[in-house]
């Protein structure tokens, strides 16, 4: 299965090769656009299968998913109904609306929470969001991601969670024979 989300990344085009500021603020000469993978339904459903295929091999047990918005959301949902575990939305803030939530879905404390995010470089968004859960008292006892980018999600992540990447940046180069591009700070 992990061949066929390769393989799907590079049909999606979900790499794109330029200049690109990301989310952490670092500039890169390559883009993961797992938000344009997830479009599709064979590769959506694809993500969820594998999720839950790492977490069951790894003897993880949890109570509901979480995802951050915006592009961990969808994969969030497919994981729920893989799963038929509940969902929690983790907005990037409160809502300045309506009930003024960071948090969409019902959370107990001492619920066992999977946090999924659709990519990784310093892993400073997904962290936020399971700093967000556990004032909730939450426990995330696993972070899947997509894609990890090795530029420092892993180790920070690993600090305190288990880290459960489906596929690395050097994965999804060494099979088109790509070199890596040299890092910008």
């Amino acid at each position: 299965m992990k061949d066929e989300l390769i393989e799907l990344i590079f049909q999606e085009e979900a790499i794109l090769f330029g200049h690109f500021v990301l989310t952490s603020g670092k500039e890169s000469d390559y883009y993961i656009n797992v938000k344009k993978l997830i479009t599709n339904p064979k590769a959506l459903k694809l993500i969820a299968r594998l999720m839950k295929s790492r977490v069951e091999e790894m003897g993880l047990e949890f109570d509901r998913i979480a995802g951050p918005e915006l592009g961990a959301v969808p994969i969030a949902t497919a994981l729920a109904l893989e799963t038929d575990k509940p969902l929690i939305i983790v907005r990037k803030k409160k809502k300045e609306h309506g009930t003024g939530k960071q948090i969409e879905g019902e959370i107990n404390p001492g619920d066992r929470i999977l946090l999924v995010e659709d990519v990784t470089t310093t892993g400073g968004s997904v962290l936020r969001a399971a700093e967000i859960l556990e004032k909730q008292g939450a426990e995330v006892v696993a972070i899947s991601v997509v894609v990890d980018r090795e530029e420092g999600a892993k180790e920070k992540i690993e600090e305190k969670y288990t880290f459960l990447p489906l596929v690395s940046v050097s994965e999804l180069f060494a099979r088109r024979g790509l070199v890596r591009m040299e890092k910008r700070e």
